[in-house]
C-alpha cells in the first residue's frame, strides 16, 4: 500500500518539475559568476551632480490643465517676483510667457511649473500636480509645499508687495469677526 501512494504522489509530482525546468532557461553557473566580474561597477549619482543636472533641466511645456475662466482670473492676482522666505530661503515666481495662466516656481535647485487652482477660502494656490507641490498665497504671505511628502518646502515668503499689504495690516488691524457681536441680543 505505501508503495502505490509513493508511486501515486511520484506520478503526480513529475509533470509540475517538468514544467518548472522547462520554464527556467538553463544557464551555466559559471558563466553567470564571470559576467558579474566583468560588469563595471555600478556608479551613483552624487548629490551636488543630481543638484547640477536638476538646475539645468527645462520645465515641461506640455499640459493637459485647461484653464477655466474662473482659474484665469486667479492668476491675474498672482504675485510674481522673488519672495524672501525665513531661515535665508527664497522662491522666485514667474509667468509663462508662452503659455497664460501657468507660473514657473523655483527654489533651491526645485522647479515647478503650476497652475491656479480655485479655493473656497480665497487665498490664490497655484499646484504642480504631476510634482505634487503647492503655492499658497495669502495678502500677507506664501508658502510652498510637497504635498506627495507632506512637507514645507519654504514658508513666511513674501515679496515686496506682501510686505507692503503685511505692514498696512499692522497699521489698520482687519476688523474681529467677532467684533460687534453681543450674544445676549440674541
Amino acid at each position: 500500500m505505501k508503495k502505490i501512494a509513493l508511486i501515486a504522489a511520484l506520478a503526480l509530482a513529475l509533470p509540475f518539475g517538468a514544467m518548472a525546468q522547462s520554464a527556467a532557461p538553463a544557464k551555466p553557473a559559471a558563466k553567470s559568476t564571470e559576467a558579474k566580474k566583468k560588469a563595471p561597477p555600478k556608479r551613483q549619482v552624487t548629490r551636488k551632480a543630481a543638484k547640477a543636472v536638476e538646475e539645468v533641466t527645462p520645465i515641461a511645456d506640455e499640459t493637459n490643465v485647461v484653464l477655466t475662466d474662473a482659474d484665469l482670473e486667479v492668476a491675474k492676482r498672482v504675485s510674481t517676483g522673488k519672495a524672501q522666505c525665513e531661515l535665508g530661503a527664497d522662491v522666485t515666481v514667474t509667468e509663462d510667457e508662452k503659455k497664460p495662466g501657468f507660473f514657473n516656481v523655483t527654489t533651491k535647485g526645485l522647479k515647478y511649473r503650476m497652475h491656479p487652482v480655485e479655493s473656497r477660502t480665497g487665498a490664490i494656490r497655484l499646484e504642480d500636480p504631476r510634482a505634487g507641490a503647492m503655492w499658497l498665497q495669502l495678502g500677507n504671505k506664501s508658502m510652498l509645499m510637497n504635498q506627495k511628502a507632506g512637507l514645507r518646502i519654504a514658508d513666511e515668503c513674501q515679496t515686496a508687495a506682501q510686505v507692503a499689504f503685511a505692514e498696512e495690516m499692522k497699521k489698520n488691524p482687519p476688523k474681529s469677526l467677532f467684533e460687534g457681536a453681543d450674544p445676549a441680543k440674541k
